[in-house]
């Protein structure tokens, strides 16, 4: 995806480290600010996974570190709660001076709760998304484990969370304390999507249900049954990314855009990988590799499209032709195969590995159809225009442009 690494500075003067993803093609519809789980960082495998979702319906996502984490300024052992409150705010701001307000806020845990907290605050945030969300923010000090108790004692402790050591002060554990928790949620005012998995065993299923129950309508509901809190399996990610994208396009406000012009594709692909946006007129598809020869399978290969292209064209043409000729054509059905093959012993090729490209199509006609019909509807099928355009060995013309 096309991306910008990003800095700003937050109210405290720490400078926090981002990242903004792009569409590959076009302005974006919309801008989304990522809010990421406590003590994790914008690189996490699973919101690389989430942003990419966002950017294939056209929208830029900004990720940062909170301050201290990641490649943020500043020392963890500072933060809270409302600190975490106050950086968001920044990236909000942030967004706004340097792009567009974001219209959309997602918040993944900790994150989530962030989100909930300070998106009632932001006038042009329409919608908000929770992953695997607690309903409270105090819900963090069950992760704090031993430490607890002697940040309480003593003041300060090393706490160890997910397997790494971080720093804590007891102004942490009295941020949460004193943070407003009443008619938050029920006040939010903005559309609402809560994601969980119900085998979280971070955040329990418990804190989903309390937060849909507190929210106004509109207000949805998915389950992302089998996946654990970090959504580690990447089918879980790419799925929590497609429902959460595709549900925010409902509520983005979009300006008019100006349409490649009929008869006309553009493509882009991004610095790193095979991922490449292709936009015919108003419609936006993704073009992809097989990971077996490094892509990430996003969308269908170039020999994909182009296989497509003539099954749909044909299908079209038959239906066109059995329209015109009332002629009973139920349905049809095209299947098509693209192989390199060895040439036959004494036929000429230009190729000077001796072998040619074979399309294979296979077409299965339903309806009420004669012997006659079904042989006029096979020799029909050869003069579809993407037929006649591959077998006519266009000239391609390639140039430069600025």
């Amino acid at each position: 995806m096309r991306y910008k690494k990003i800095s700003f500075k937050n109210s405290d003067g720490h400078q926090l480290s981002g990242r903004l993803d792009f569409p590959l093609i076009g302005k974006p519809k919309a801008f989304v600010l990522f809010a990421h789980c406590f003590t994790c960082s914008k690189n996490l495998k699973s919101v690389d996974r989430i942003s990419h979702a966002f950017t294939q319906q056209g929208m830029a996502i900004l990720r940062f570190d909170f301050t201290g984490l990641g490649q943020s300024k500043g020392d963890f052992a500072d933060t809270n709660f409302s600190s975490n409150l106050s950086d968001l705010k920044d990236a909000y701001d942030f967004l706004e001076d340097n792009y567009e307000a974001p219209q959309i806020m997602v918040g993944h845990s900790l994150g989530g709760a962030a989100v909930l907290h300070v998106s009632g605050e932001l006038d042009n945030v329409k919608a908000v998304a929770t992953i695997g969300a607690p309903s409270t923010p105090d819900h963090v000090t069950h992760l704090l484990d031993k430490g607890r108790k002697e940040l309480e004692e003593k003041g300060e402790a090393e706490v160890n969370i997910g397997g790494r050591t971080f720093k804590m002060r007891k102004q942490f554990l009295d941020d949460l304390e004193k943070k407003e928790r009443d008619g938050v949620i029920k006040n939010l005012k903005k559309s609402l999507l809560v994601i969980h998995s119900p085998q979280d065993n971070i955040v329990g299923i418990n804190n989903a249900q309390e937060i849909y129950e507190q929210a106004m309508h509109p207000k949805s509901f998915v389950s992302l049954d089998g996946a654990d809190h970090l959504m580690q399996k990447e089918e879980d990610a790419k799925y929590a990314g497609s429902i959460i994208s595709s549900w925010a396009s409902r509520y983005i406000e979009v300006e008019k855009q100006k349409e490649v012009p009929e008869g006309e594709v553009w493509t882009r692909v991004g610095e790193k990988g095979f991922t490449t946006e292709v936009i015919a007129g108003r419609h936006q598809m993704i073009a992809d590799e097989p990971p077996s020869v490094g892509g990430d399978d996003y969308g269908p290969t170039p020999y994909g499209y182009l296989l497509s292209g003539l099954g749909a064209c044909t299908a079209m043409t038959l239906r066109m032709y059995a329209d015109h000729k009332k002629i009973d054509l139920k349905e049809v059905e095209v299947k098509l195969t693209h192989d390199k093959i060895h040439l036959k012993d004494g036929e000429n090729s230009e190729s000077s590995k001796g072998k040619i490209d074979q399309i294979k199509r296979k077409i299965k006609l339903t309806g009420d159809l004669t012997n006659d019909q079904r042989k006029r509807l096979i020799e029909i099928a050869d003069r579809c225009p993407v037929h006649k355009t591959l077998e006519g060995k266009p000239d391609i013309l390639t140039e430069e442009v600025g």
